[in-house]
């Protein structure tokens, strides 16, 4: 897999860069990871409803074909795009959802923290009250997911078209998440989002992209035939 670092960019112009890179590919493309920071950007998922946007701001709002509603993008929190293609892994999208949300919630063991799935809710979360506490959640119900004590720190929207996977996962590190109470973020109200500085985790976007990096890699390496 092919890692490309991209600094900070616009949304919009990577969105259709991830867009062009996916339509020409084949089945002999190799795979990319793209690894980035955005400028200041709400986007709205395919299903989003404009409901989701709290009143007029000053940061633009992008129409995305991912799936998922409304989330911020900005500077202190690193982007990850895997640029896939799922039929060669042998994977289905309900397995690669799983395995990002993984290679999330290594990264933050990787400073301490501990990352959560909720059952129906997308994302990673962490205990707001008990950051690096590993006793699990409950299983909970996937109709109405629970949020009680919980912040989210890593948001997923992806895309799947003839097996190739585009957009991906979002990790806060620094983000400014003052941003976040203009939203309702990834459509729950109410919702609190928290990033690692929030537990006194001061470390730069850019060695926690690298760290990310390596746990996606990890988990979409290609599994070698025995012989």
């Amino acid at each position: 897999m092919l890692q490309r670092f991209l600094g900070t960019t616009d949304y919009a112009t990577t969105f259709a860069a991830m867009q062009a890179f996916t339509a020409q590919r084949n089945a002999q493309t190799a795979d990319e990871l793209w690894l980035c920071e955005h400028s200041p950007v709400f986007t709205q998922g395919l299903a989003g409803k404009a409901a989701h946007l709290l009143g007029a701001s000053a940061i633009p709002t992008v129409q995305s074909d991912r799936g998922g509603q409304i989330t911020y993008h900005g500077p202190g929190q690193v982007v990850a795009y895997p640029l896939l293609n799922l039929h060669r892994l042998g994977i289905f999208v309900k397995e690669y959802v799983y395995r990002l949300e993984s290679a999330a919630i290594a990264t933050l063991a990787h400073y301490g923290i501990t990352g959560h799935r909720v059952m129906g809710a997308p994302g990673i979360y962490v205990r707001l009250q008990a950051p690096f506490d590993h006793a699990v959640l409950a299983k909970g119900d996937a109709q109405a997911p629970d949020f009680t004590g919980l912040g989210k720190i890593a948001a997923l929207g992806v895309k799947v078209t003839r097996g190739y996977s585009y957009h991906g996962l979002s990790l806060n590190v620094a983000t400014d998440l003052q941003a976040f109470t203009r939203i309702n973020p990834c459509g729950y109200a109410g919702l609190a989002t928290v990033n690692m500085q929030s537990f006194g985790v001061a470390v730069s976007s850019g060695e926690v992209t690298q760290v990310l990096a390596g746990k996606i890699a990890a988990r979409f390496a290609p599994v070698q035939a025995l012989v």
